[in-house]
């Protein structure tokens, strides 16, 4: 039986911060998402990694957000589903750029990321990870975000920071 084909686009983001004990600080240094994957057990799937950029959200631009949309949707045309892991503070620009690019996109088209990274004991990384695998391959074509038990579809997602998770704003379009 063929293996699904998923692309997974690298932004960076918390997802993806690291400990630098030199500095004591997190930052985007390294990717850790082999890690995440390696820890997996992924039957059926290929995954295909796009290393796009290792960035704090908070850092990108326009142009930066563009070039992310641009990306999804061309590999769209050749995968059977996309995946970004991204950043939470600008993953709903990042999303609405993919939606503003493509109304009806050939596949799934899913955002996630986390609030805590990977690197910490108490994080929502590996489980946001997961779910977006799955929902790739599960939902019908669209641009959605997958995080913290729930698949949200854009446009209307927004980042509610008083909960820590995200929120549908346009109900009438939840899947």
């Amino acid at each position: 039986m063929p293996k699904r084909r998923i692309a997974l686009i690298s932004t960076g983001g918390t997802i993806e911060k690291t400990y630098d004990e030199l500095r004591g600080v997190l930052e985007n240094r390294v990717s850790v998402l082999d890690v995440m994957l390696d820890m997996l057990v992924l039957e059926g799937v290929e995954i295909e990694r796009v290393k796009l950029m290792n960035k704090d959200s908070l850092e990108m631009d326009e142009a930066d957000h563009t070039e992310i949309a641009t990306t999804a949707i061309d590999l769209a045309a050749s995968f059977e589903g996309v995946v970004i892991v991204h950043g939470t503070d600008r993953l709903t620009r990042t999303g609405d750029a993919v939606v503003s690019r493509t109304n009806h996109p050939p596949v799934p088209i899913v955002l996630t990321g986390a609030m805590r990274p990977y690197v910490m004991r108490t994080t929502d990384a590996l489980q946001n990870l997961t779910e977006a695998l799955l929902a790739v391959q599960l939902l019908p074509p669209g641009v959605y975000c997958a995080i913290h038990n729930q698949v949200l579809q854009f446009p209307g997602v927004e980042k509610d920071r008083e909960r820590g998770t995200f929120v549908q704003t346009s109900p009438d379009d939840a899947p």
